[in-house]
C-alpha cells in the first residue's frame, strides 16, 4: 500500500493532465476522462471527490453500483487515449478498444481498473453524491465553465490505492 503523502503528490501532479474514471453498471464497464477532483479526509476516511456531468453515461453507471476506480497515468503515454475517452460516449463506443487500453480486475472492489501502467490506482465506494446548485457558484466561474448542464459531485471512500 502506498502512503497518503506519496499518492497525494502523484494525484495532484498528474490529474490536470487527465485520469481515467472507470465505472460499471454490473455488466458493462466504461471509462471517461476527468481532470478535476480533490483528495481529502471525510468522516474519518481517506476520500476522493470527482465531478460528473448529468448527461454522461458514466453517471448512469455510478448510480447503478455506487463504486468507481480512478486510473491516474504517471507519465504522458496515455495522452491520446485520454483525449479519445474524453470525447466519445460509452453508450455507443467501446472506448477501451478504440483507445487501445485494457481492463484488469481490481484488488478489492467491483469496478475494473485500466491495465498496463504506470498508473496510480484508486478503488472507491461512493459515500456521498450531490447535484451541483449553479446558483451557489461564483457568477464568474459559472459563466466560464457552465452552460445548461451541471455536475454531480461524488465523494468516494478510498478502499485501496496502489501503483502498477
Amino acid at each position: 500500500m502506498i502512503q497518503a503523502s506519496e499518492y497525494g503528490k502523484i494525484f495532484n501532479d498528474r490529474l490536470n493532465k487527465g485520469a481515467f474514471l472507470n465505472t460499471s453498471n454490473g455488466q458493462k464497464a466504461n471509462t471517461m476522462t476527468v481532470s478535476w477532483g480533490s483528495l481529502g479526509i471525510m468522516w474519518g476516511a481517506p476520500t476522493v471527490t470527482i465531478m460528473v456531468r448529468q448527461t454522461r453515461y458514466s453517471k448512469e453507471n455510478l448510480n447503478a453500483v455506487k463504486a468507481f476506480t480512478l486510473s491516474v497515468p504517471m507519465d504522458d503515454s496515455y495522452k491520446d487515449a485520454l483525449a479519445l475517452c474524453g470525447s466519445k460516449s460509452g453508450r455507443d463506443t467501446d472506448k477501451f478498444a478504440a483507445a487501445g487500453i485494457t481492463l484488469q480486475a481490481p484488488k478489492t472492489g467491483i469496478v475494473p481498473v485500466i491495465g498496463g501502467g504506470p498508473f496510480l490506482q484508486l478503488e472507491c465506494s461512493v459515500v456521498y453524491e450531490r447535484k451541483m446548485d449553479l446558483a451557489c457558484l461564483n457568477p464568474d466561474e459559472r459563466e466560464k465553465w457552465y452552460g445548461d448542464t451541471e455536475h454531480t459531485f461524488y465523494i468516494g471512500k478510498i478502499n485501496a490505492v496502489y501503483t502498477v
